[in-house]
């Protein structure tokens, strides 16, 4: 590892480990492994597998919204989500990641919460972007988010990036004709 980038390193092993091995895979010693470190520099660093879990999946979200441009939508919304099917389609695996925590969820309820937090960091950049174009109202974001996680998650499966981006033209059309009738419940 490089200096002062070990723990970033450590990180992206980890989403490397779940997307390949499913969180069963996880340990301190797979990513290790990927890491080329000893499995105690992944200890020290972390103290814990639920620390490691939390930290990595804050990774994984903090950069799908940033470079799926959730957040840069300004007036209108013909850029909303502008790079989602880019992002998705250029790091399959930090999608996975995030899939499969999240499913690993439902059978582990100490989870929860941390997928919980990372859900709510998409409904919030969302929500400040439909806002930003005129449209307030908590459940037209909370049906956003959830179709734009369908989108990532069937273009992270199939790989079909024309599915993904016809689908998004008619969601930013219809969030468009939405605000264009002055809807701004809230």
């Amino acid at each position: 590892m490089k200096y002062g980038t070990g723990r970033q390193e450590l990180l992206e092993a980890a989403i490397h480990v779940v997307a390949a091995q499913g969180l069963r895979g996880l340990t301190f010693r797979s990513v290790a492994a990927q890491a080329g470190v000893t499995h105690g520099a992944v200890q020290y660093h972390f103290g814990s597998w639920d620390n490691l879990v939390a930290e990595a999946l804050g990774l994984a979200v903090q950069r799908s919204i940033d470079t799926a441009g959730l957040t840069s939508a300004g007036p209108g919304f013909e850029g909303f989500a502008g790079a989602l099917v880019a992002s998705v389609a250029s790091d399959p695996e930090l999608q996975a990641f995030q899939f499969e925590l999240t499913l690993e969820a439902r059978r582990r309820p100490e989870l929860l919460p941390t997928v919980a937090k990372a859900y709510d960091a998409y409904r919030s950049a969302v929500h400040e972007a439909l806002t930003a174009g005129g449209l307030s109202d908590p459940a037209l974001s909370e049906i956003v988010v959830v179709a734009l996680d369908g989108l990532v998650f069937q273009q992270t499966v199939f790989g079909d990036t024309v599915r993904t981006q016809k689908a998004l033209g008619i969601l930013r059309a219809l969030l468009t004709a939405y605000a264009e009738t002055g809807s701004t419940r809230t």
